[in-house]
């Protein structure tokens, strides 16, 4: 649908009765469907109530359509008409009923329908559910009517879902965290402002967005324990052992010892890797749990690489540490997506580009002008539906919160080879309307996959012996860490930290306990030197020392900073004294 003009949505939408949610939509505009996903149906009256209670304010015809066995939705009120409906008789029957009350009641009615997902317990399927919201829908939207409609999180197939995530025009997600309400546009046609997809903590005097990074994740990663759609699953190892493992979990325990222990490292081997170190480590630092939200995440299939694998093992020694010290209350939760190892050959495969990369690994070497053809043919790739799909559940859970695609291949950040800088990682400031945000996820993915067989990539591993070997390229998806400000999005300090000091600048620095490169903004600026520009050098042993005298402190001082243009949708460097 093409997206109105500010003036023509003024005049032409409706009202919800909800102030707030009128903001955060822009208003109900003629021929919305407005499903609400909740996870207690109790969420609903009060929203359909508002919806109802403004619509008779402002004089439209209004009709609530009853047909499930739970609690009435709405009370009569004068202007209200109730029509109960009797679904039992099938789908053929009911979708001609809602039809012929659709066309009595002519142009711009309000209608609120029950909960959808009683219909499956008349019916017994998703697909008819799914059928009965995709010949009823188009018509509401026809006679500019605005209908509501509820369905209880969790009891519906990814298929039917699916379904009627493509044919309405807003669908939104209701939630409660600890007593607190939050609400999630995760579609909304025709409209877009800077928050629109953002969670809203829903108070009494206003709705708040979350914002910043750690509370997003933290929230998000409470709520939604299942982010992607599931796929068919099969009897293959990948699939059989993560169901032995999650029914293990999930009912206190079906297997005992060696058995689960073989299970667990027969999942860890194939996420995390076979290397045996990496097998120690698994083993000792990640529990069952965290493997299994681990595989919960991975999109497609195949492992996560070493980006990702090192990620999570650093994570899991820090929260094993013994101590006075707990790292679990200041690390920042993560809520990472993995695009497993098997959906980079599928996609060498399916756009005719393996050969080329086996010839490339043979050949090991490749000019700047023929690899920018070839990023070229990446770039007009296509990925399979299946995994489309969970980019798009991807998309969702993340909203407009910026993300960073990350390369992640199995041999990258190894123990004998680290292949720093050598593939690609993209920043995705993640705003604008969901397919938008979809195509620059593509887009990113797509560089980062091009980047394996990029001039320094190839002349890497051929130096190093790995040209013939079975470099994969896995992905790692990050929500970036950091605040929006005005106009940019960024944390207050990022840096990188190594394990020893190669800069002690004094006798006095022990050149074991590390140092910190640190920046303000965008943690860039201190992995990658620029000429002009200088991070804040911290050794580890003696923080309050300084590399600088007290006449040299100006100068070797930041000068730019990297952040997130929200505005422009793009990665910017901007002048320390702009921000």
């Amino acid at each position: 649908m093409k997206p109105m003009k500010a003036q023509e949505v003024l005049i032409e939408s409706f009202r919800s009765g909800l102030p707030q949610l009128d903001s955060l939509l822009q208003g109900l505009l003629p021929g919305d469907n407005v499903v609400l996903q909740v996870d207690h149906l109790g969420e609903y009256p009060y929203f359909a109530g508002a919806f109802i209670e403004q619509s008779i304010k402002d004089g439209h015809k209004c009709v609530y359509l009853s047909f499930a066995a739970h609690s009435p939705i709405l009370k009569p009120v004068k202007g209200l008409e109730i029509i109960r409906i009797d679904p039992s008789p099938g789908f053929d029957y009911f979708s001609a009923e809602v039809h012929r009350i659709i066309k009595e009641h002519g142009r711009k009615c309000c209608y609120v329908f029950d909960s959808l997902s009683d219909l499956v317990d008349e019916w017994a399927t998703d697909e008819l559910l799914a059928n009965f919201f995709q010949v009823t829908c188009p018509y509401l939207y026809q006679v500019d009517a605005i209908a509501y409609f509820a369905l209880r999180r969790g009891q519906h197939g990814n298929s039917a879902i699916s379904r009627i995530r493509e044919t309405t025009q807003v669908l939104i997600d209701i939630f409660c965290v600890e007593k607190n309400t939050y609400i999630q546009p995760l579609k909304v046609s025709g409209r877009y402002s800077r928050q629109m997809f953002l969670p809203h903590l829903i108070t009494a005097d206003s709705w708040v967005p979350v914002a910043r990074s750690g509370d997003a994740a933290r929230l998000l990663s409470s709520v939604v324990k299942q982010p992607l759609s599931i796929r068919n699953e099969s009897i293959a190892p990948w699939d059989s052992v993560y169901r032995k493992l999650l029914e293990h979990y999930e009912t206190g325990g079906i297997f005992e010892g060696d058995r689960i222990s073989d299970l667990k490292e027969a999942l860890s081997r194939m996420l995390i890797g076979n290397h045996k170190k990496l097998v120690e480590l698994s083993n000792r630092y990640l529990t069952l749990e965290n493997l299994l939200q681990i595989r919960q995440r991975v999109i497609g299939s195949g492992r996560i690489g070493g980006k990702s694998a090192g990620m999570l093992l650093a994570r899991g020694v820090l929260n094993s540490t013994k101590g006075n010290f707990e790292y679990s209350n200041i690390l920042e939760e993560h809520d990472s997506f993995y695009i497993g190892s098997d959906v980079f050959f599928t996609f060498l495969v399916n756009n005719d580009l393996f050969l080329d990369r086996l010839e490339l690994n043979k050949k090991g070497s490749l000019s700047w002008d023929e690899f920018n053809k070839l990023e070229q043919r990446f770039l007009e790739g296509n990925f399979k539906d299946e995994i489309l799909e969970q980019f798009r559940d991807m998309i969702d859970y993340y909203g407009q919160a910026p993300i960073i695609v990350r390369s992640s291949s199995l041999l990258e950040d190894g123990f004998t080879d680290a292949f720093a800088g050598k593939y690609r990682s993209e920043f995705c400031a993640n705003q604008g309307s969901p397919e938008s945000r979809l195509n620059e996820l593509l887009t990113a993915i797509k560089l980062v996959y091009a980047s394996a067989l990029n001039p320094d990539a190839l002349a890497y591993r051929k130096k190093r012996g790995f040209s013939e070997g079975d470099e994969q390229m896995a992905i790692l998806v990050q929500r970036v860490s950091g605040v929006p400000y005005r106009q940019y999005f960024f944390p207050a300090l990022a840096g990188v930290a190594f394990s020893r000091n190669l800069f002690a600048w004094t006798d006095r620095i022990d050149s074991q306990k590390g140092m910190i490169r640190l920046v303000f903004g965008m943690g860039t600026r201190a992995v990658n030197r620029v000429s002009g520009d200088y991070p804040r050098m911290i050794a580890v042993s003696h923080p309050a020392l300084r590399p600088e005298t007290a006449t040299e402190v100006s100068k070797y001082s930041q000068r730019m900073v990297d952040a997130i243009d929200i505005s422009a949708n793009d990665f910017k460097t901007i002048p320390f004294n702009k921000i």
